[in-house]
């Protein structure tokens, strides 16, 4: 049985579902962000009906909180939650790492010597906007790498809330995922020891998480329709 034809409003949804998610995960929409609708109407050309369906996704995803009489902002999640989050994605990157076999690293080598490719130059050029985009990525490229799309899909969500949690309570304005962690575990995969990979994946997750400040709060000016004209 086929996959069923999108209709025009569901693809319009998802199209300002992805502007607004990328712009969260490039961190250009950080935690507490007034989300007006008639700005995001304007900026992405978009349905005001359109535009509240997909505040309502996306905040059934916890990427968004919409409060009565408040409107929509970009959630800012408390510490208790970013530590959840945490052992969330252990467990679900734990999953993910182990399914991934040699052979489909061999599959999607190509693709995995791009994205490090990017995840190198953005690092070599301190591009700050490129370096959270790549390294972020990353996460997500495993996660296709698995060949299982529930999880694949749930790590979506969870790097999306993790670039929240890092937008808000990282320590200074550099990016916190280490790319020479990103290779280590690439090599162990390569090499078909699932368990070192495991293992290096953990550590990952433990250094990321131990670089975040968790009483530190952020507040700062966001021009969204300037931020939404640029994803």
């Amino acid at each position: 049985m086929g996959t069923p034809l999108r209709t025009n409003k569901q693809k319009e949804v998802e199209r300002i579902i992805e502007s607004l998610s990328r712009a969260v995960a490039q961190h250009l929409l950080p935690p507490g962000t007034r989300l007006v609708e008639a700005q995001i109407v304007d900026s992405l050309n978009a349905n005001r009906n359109h535009v509240q369906a997909a505040l309502q996704r996306l905040a059934l995803q916890k990427i968004v909180t919409i409060e009565p009489n408040r409107g929509a902002h970009v959630s800012a999640p408390t510490a208790r939650e970013a530590r959840e989050i945490f052992v969330a994605r252990r467990a679900i990157e734990g999953a993910v790492v182990a399914s991934i076999t040699p052979q489909r690293m061999q599959q999607f080598e190509i693709q995995v010597n791009d994205h490090m490719a990017a995840e190198e130059q953005a690092t070599h050029n301190s591009d700050r906007r490129a370096i959270v985009q790549e390294l972020s990525g990353f996460h997500r490229l495993l996660g296709r790498l698995s060949g299982n799309n529930v999880l694949a899909d749930i790590l979506d969500n969870l790097m999306v809330r993790s670039s929240l949690i890092v937008a808000l309570y990282q320590r200074n304005d550099e990016p916190t995922c280490q790319h020479e962690e990103h290779r280590d575990i690439l090599t162990a995969l390569s090499a078909g020891d699932g368990a070192q990979a495991v293992k290096l994946m953990q550590y990952h997750l433990d250094h990321l998480e131990a670089e975040l400040a968790l009483d530190k709060d952020q507040d700062r000016e966001i021009d969204l329709k300037t931020i939404l004209a640029s994803v």
